[in-house]
Parts: C-alpha cells; structure tokens; sequence
C-alpha cells in the first residue's frame, strides 16, 4: 500500500477494497442528489398526478434515471468483485448512454420551441447552450471513458465526473426553490444563462470528497480529477459568453432544424 500512496501522479493506482467502496458510496450519493434534486418539480407532482409534462420530457427523465440506477448497479457489482456481470452490462451502458445523447437533445429542442413559441426565441436558443453543451460534455467523458476501461482507475474517475456533469440540473432545481423563484416549469420563458452558474458549481462539490480521498489514499489527487474536473468547471463558466454570441444562435438554431 505504501508503494501505491508514493507513486507519481499519473501512474496506475491499484484498485482496493476501500477504493471500490468508496466509489460505490460516491455512486449513490449521485443517485440521491438527482432524485433529492427533482422530488419537488417531478417526483412528487408525478406521485400525486399533477404533473403535466411534453412526452419527450418522460422520455428524459426515464433515461437519464435509468443512467443514474445503472451506475448505482455497476459500482456495486465491483465492489462485490462480481467484474463479469459489470463487463456484461457495460453493454447496456454504452447503449444507454447513446439513448442518453438523442434523447437530451430532442428535449432541449423541445423546451426551445415551446419558448420560441411564446416569443422567446433569442433567449431560448441562449439557454439550450446548458442542456447541449451538458450532454456534449457528457458524451465526450463517457467516450474517452470507454477508450480506458482497461485502466480501472482512470475508467471509474471519468464516469464519475461524467455522472456529476449531470447533476447540474438537479442542484438547480433546490437552488430555485430555496431562493422561492417560479419553477422551471411554471414559465415558458428561460432564464438567463448565468443563473446556470452556481448550481453547476454545487453539483461539482460531489467531487470534492474524491479528491480528498485520493490525497489521503495515495498522496496525491488522480490527474483525471484536474484534467476533467477542470474541463467540467469551464464548460460550465464559458457557457454565459459563448450563448450570447451569433456562432451559438447559429449552432442552436441548425440543432432546432435537424429535429422534424
């Protein structure tokens, strides 16, 4: 263990029976924040049969749940060394994830229209700039994820930044309902993108214990944390520029015209 605690940053870190537990732990901390994050806009409402919501939307949030439990189902079959059963269900994973991607972006088309349809065009193609560039982001992790999946320790690290790339949403959700702001789906007009910010800033808190656990496991934190981490942050925060910009409204609205 010694030996693993002093290697160089970027050398292969032995995997352990505390790291698969830590990562399952972080696995349904994820899980807890998406559900925790919708319970008063979806969970509940959908419980109750209040909630009203576009088909495609159901679609989303069935997805994107099932992503959440699949990663939830996949930390635990390494943390019992059941590694076969997580190889077979990789599969699943990866066709998932493909899901993921078509169906985000056929909701963020679906939110654009209904808000250019209330007269909010500019601002609606603004704001697909958080659900577009967030899938792009996700699938791009998820990708390079699968090029490693022979490297256990940076494979883990990459679904786990991807994962909480997703959170964004969720944290934004308890963000706007501490501040007693209108939901999101009380209004057809967007928000303004910067109110993307801090929630986004939130959710990547989660990754703060992983990079406190790796400084006390192995003295150092993985540089998949800062390489990804800090991609993640900057997606994040150049977002508010980029959205506001004619390159954007042209991306947005060819994004729009793909979608029949």
């Amino acid at each position: 263990m010694s030996t693993v605690a002093s290697a160089p940053v970027g050398v292969r870190i032995a995997t352990t029976a505390r790291d698969r537990l830590f990562f399952s732990r972080m696995a349904y901390a994820c899980a807890a924040v998406g559900v925790i994050g919708f319970a008063p806009t979806f969970w509940i409402p959908l419980l109750t049969g209040s909630l009203t919501l576009p088909p495609i939307l159901y679609v989303h949030a069935t997805v994107f749940y099932s992503w959440l439990a699949l990663f939830v189902v996949q930390s635990r079959l390494v943390a019992t060394r059941q590694l076969s059963r997580h190889r077979t269900l990789g599969v699943a994973g990866v066709a998932l994830a493909t899901a993921m991607c078509f169906v985000g972006i056929l909701a963020a088309v679906s939110s654009m229209r209904t808000a250019q349809a209330g007269g909010f065009g500019p601002q609606a193609r603004a704001f697909s700039v958080v659900p577009l560039m967030g899938i792009a982001f996700f699938a791009i992790l998820f990708a390079i994820a699968l090029l490693k999946v022979s490297r256990p320790d940076v494979h883990k690290r990459l679904l786990l930044v991807a994962t909480v790339s997703l959170l964004n949403a969720a944290v934004g959700r308890l963000f706007i309902l501490a501040l007693g702001l209108p939901s999101p789906t009380a209004s057809i007009e967007p928000p303004p993108v910067f109110v993307s910010i801090l929630p986004g800033l939130l959710a990547d808190g989660l990754l703060i214990p992983a990079l406190l656990y790796d400084r006390r496991q192995f003295g150092h934190v993985h540089r998949v944390y800062w390489l990804a981490g800090a991609a993640l942050i900057a997606s994040q925060l150049l977002r508010v520029p980029f959205a506001s910009t004619d390159v954007w409204q042209g991306i947005a609205a060819a994004v729009n015209g793909l979608v029949p």
